[in-house]
């Protein structure tokens, strides 16, 4: 594992789970987290089609739970987190509540955010949740937050997940430099999964290694292999130690693979851009078969335990799709207020004491000499 990299992981094989000093309870809870979420999003897998009923992409994280459960297991109500469009886990791990993300699916006006975001831009602000679309601006916004933080002294430390193509934008870059700089108090997950829609990182940047790349700009940094749940929490923990005590910005890159397609639930293979070698290393080396293989050796996870644990997540889900299915749509909105607010004060008495000539374009325009 020392020289762990997209060109070298699947020459480990069938990777061996080291549990650690980790309790039962947390291991079981971990595990728990996990299957929840696996079982959440094959469950909208299946409902996608063919009712046609979720008109929104999604950009599901079959095969990247690991991440998401350990986050859900140390951040705490009064911390921000903010992700990029694979936005399942990690408003899971935030404990916004579920029904309303099916309910978003389904556009339902009970959904996160009154059915208008979809999966991709999904927020719960009650629960300091936000994801966007937007490439890297999960990074940037999260720094913000983060100095916001900082500035006001208040208890809570700012969370950001994105995938390693944000690592391909300008704007991750200025953050980096930025956090190391005033020591946010922000935790930076890249859950590196190697391809950007079709891309592969190999092709993109000259190194996968991320973690070495943000070290000079005075950030803490570690790597992992993100599939195993029990290096996942520790190293997480850690981080969330690190950043809430002031210590500083520190990045894990976690270094797993989503077994589904870009966006879904549509199957991508055709595109033939990912070897079957390295798709059966992944399924092979699951975070959720890894854990349980430990804990049935061990007798900590009995078939009975393991049944019940599945018959509660399967009610959990069913539960969900009957709340975002019995609720209506929104009715049409208003799309001028969904845009902008009619009520602002300071802009509007900034504008009323500017001269209109200070931005008036057609004046600038008749200055120019005609071709």
């Amino acid at each position: 594992m020392d020289h762990l990299s997209h060109r070298t992981i699947t020459q480990i094989g069938k990777y061996k789970l080291e549990r650690g000093d980790l309790p039962p309870d947390i291991l079981l809870a971990l595990l728990r987290q996990m299957l929840r979420l696996r079982r959440m999003e094959e469950a909208l897998i299946r409902e996608y089609h063919p009712a046609d009923e979720m008109r929104c992409p999604i950009h599901f994280c079959i095969g990247q739970e690991a991440v998401p459960a350990a986050l859900s297991m140390l951040i705490r109500p009064t911390d921000y987190m903010f992700s990029h469009h694979r936005s399942h886990g990690y408003y899971f791990a935030k404990g916004a509540p579920l029904k309303e993300l099916f309910a978003e699916i389904y556009g339902k006006e009970t959904g996160a955010n009154g059915g208008k975001a979809g999966s991709q831009d999904i927020s719960h602000a009650a629960s300091r949740f936000y994801s966007g679309a937007i490439l890297a601006g999960a990074v940037s916004i999260a720094a913000g937050a983060a100095f916001a933080v900082q500035h006001k002294r208040l208890d809570s430390i700012v969370v950001s997940g994105f995938g390693e193509a944000a690592t391909d934008e300008g704007a991750f870059w200025e953050v980096v430099n930025f956090a190391g700089l005033k020591k946010l108090p922000l935790v930076l997950v890249c859950e590196n999964n190697r391809y950007a829609t079709f891309s592969d990182q190999l092709k993109r940047q000259a190194s996968d290694n991320i973690y070495e790349r943000v070290r000079p700009f005075g950030i803490s940094a570690v790597r992992i292999f993100g599939n195993d749940v029990v290096q996942v929490y520790q190293a997480l923990k850690s981080a969330v130690d690190h950043a809430r005590t002031g210590e500083g910005t520190v990045l894990v890159e976690a270094y797993t693979y989503r077994l589904n397609g870009h966006v879904g639930p549509e199957d991508d293979s055709v595109n033939n851009y990912r070897s079957a070698t390295d798709i059966e290393f992944w399924k092979m080396n699951c975070p959720i078969r890894l854990l349980e293989e430990v804990l049935t050796q061990t007798g900590e996870l009995t078939p009975a335990a393991r049944e019940r644990m599945e018959t509660v997540i399967a009610e959990e889900i069913l539960g969900h799709f009957a709340f975002a299915k019995a609720n209506p749509f929104p009715e049409c909105p208003d799309w001028r207020r969904s845009n902008w607010s009619e009520a602002s004060p300071l802009a509007d008495k900034l504008l009323g004491s500017a001269e209109e000539s200070q931005f008036d374009h057609c004046q600038a325009d008749a200055r120019l000499e005609p071709y």
